[in-house]
């Protein structure tokens, strides 16, 4: 059997989920403030690249057990109907983890399409995630 072609099937599985534009999402922020911005990247993404401002971070792989109430590791700020946008480097990953949530229950979800490249593309602000955080990219002569 032939491994996925995964750009394939991340556009296949956009038919599933609401995909918003930069512009979609920089309306969402000015109109709700009290959305919830995820940010799914790696660390060492934010670290190197920055972040959304407001955008929450949460790794892709920390995702369904960040949100489930019953888990150790869960999160107060998910909450089921709360709208909920989630964005990675460049709208693959999240289109993944919007279905995750939405399997789980939750039912405002949405992925921004174009992802942080896009957002940055765009010019858009850029939060500085590296002064606040307590991960550094250390040189490689450490």
């Amino acid at each position: 059997m032939p491994i996925k072609d995964i750009f394939k099937e991340v556009d296949a599985l956009k038919k599933n989920i609401q995909n918003l534009s930069i512009e979609d999402l920089k309306q969402e922020l000015a109109n709700d403030p009290d959305l919830l911005l995820l940010d799914i990247r790696e660390i060492q993404e934010l670290v190197d690249l920055g972040t959304i401002p407001g955008a929450v971070h949460c790794a892709r792989g920390m995702l369904e057990f960040w949100a489930s109430p019953n888990s150790p590791y869960y999160r107060d700020y998910f909450q089921p109907d709360k709208r909920t946008i989630l964005f990675c480097a460049g709208g693959g990953r999240s289109v993944f983890a919007t279905l995750a949530l939405t399997d789980m229950g939750f039912t405002n979800v949405a992925h921004v399409e174009e992802g942080f490249g896009g957002w940055k593309k765009a010019e858009e602000t850029i939060e500085d995630y590296a002064s606040t955080s307590r991960w550094v990219r250390r040189d490689s002569d450490s």
